[in-house]
Order: structure tokens, then C-alpha cells, then sequence
């Protein structure tokens, strides 16, 4: 029986990790499905949350967005484009640089993500216990 070298853990070790993320989007998706929402959609409205949770209404720079999620310019933007058509955030054209874009939560936007991040939380707790 052959010993596994160093490489082969560390591959062994990645395999887990994309393993438990893929099962763990999965379950998020399934649980946020009945509200309109999928695991990214959410993640984008959390991240608006937390950089906005000094006062309600404050925007965030899509460039912000992107840093912190893990889906191509292009992925993103269509999905702030889909949940403005649902009315859960509001994009505006940041006034001092052209190029930027800015992002905000309606107050429809925040009362969905109020109601849905126990269910997010849970499956994170479920799916990442050691």
C-alpha cells in the first residue's frame, strides 16, 4: 500500500473543501428557494448589509460587491440586476467617478434578508460543524 505523499493530502484536503462548499451552496439554495432567493443572492444582500449597517439606505460600490463574492462582473451585475427587477436593492450612478456604480437595499430588500438569515445561518451551523 502506497503512502500518501504531502501533495496528495493537500489535494485530498482541497477535494474536502470544494466538497463542503458545493453541499453547503446546495442546502442554501434549497432552503432560500420558497423565498425567491438563491445562495449568491443572498450573499450579495448580507454584504450590503453588513456595509451599510450604520444607517439604513447607505450604498455600497459594486466594486466592494465583487471583492467579496466569489462570481465573475459579468455574474454579478446580471444578479443586481435581477434583484433591482424585485425591487431588493437600487443601483445609482456614483456622481463623482462615472465608472462607478453604487448599490443599495430597499427596505424590501432588508425585511427579506431580516427573515431569511436564520435559515442561512442554520445551514451554515448544520453543514460546518468539525
Amino acid at each position: 500500500m502506497a503512502t500518501k505523499t504531502s501533495g496528495s493530502r493537500l489535494e485530498d484536503q482541497w477535494r474536502d473543501i470544494l466538497s463542503v462548499h458545493a453541499r453547503t451552496m446546495c442546502e442554501i439554495d434549497r432552503v432560500l428557494h420558497p423565498h425567491g432567493l438563491g445562495a449568491s443572492d443572498f450573499e450579495v444582500l448580507d454584504i450590503l448589509v453588513s456595509e451599510t449597517v450604520t444607517e439604513p439606505g447607505e450604498h455600497c460600490r459594486v466594486q466592494n460587491i465583487a471583492d467579496r463574492v466569489h462570481l465573475s462582473q459579468s455574474a454579478l451585475s446580471r444578479l443586481i440586476g435581477r434583484l433591482e427587477k424585485e425591487g431588493l436593492v437600487e443601483r445609482t450612478v456614483c456622481q463623482e467617478d462615472r465608472r462607478g456604480v453604487w448599490v443599495a437595499l430597499t427596505p424590501k430588500g432588508r425585511a427579506l434578508h431580516t427573515e431569511v438569515l436564520p435559515l442561512q445561518r442554520s445551514v451554515l451551523s448544520r453543514m460546518l460543524q468539525a
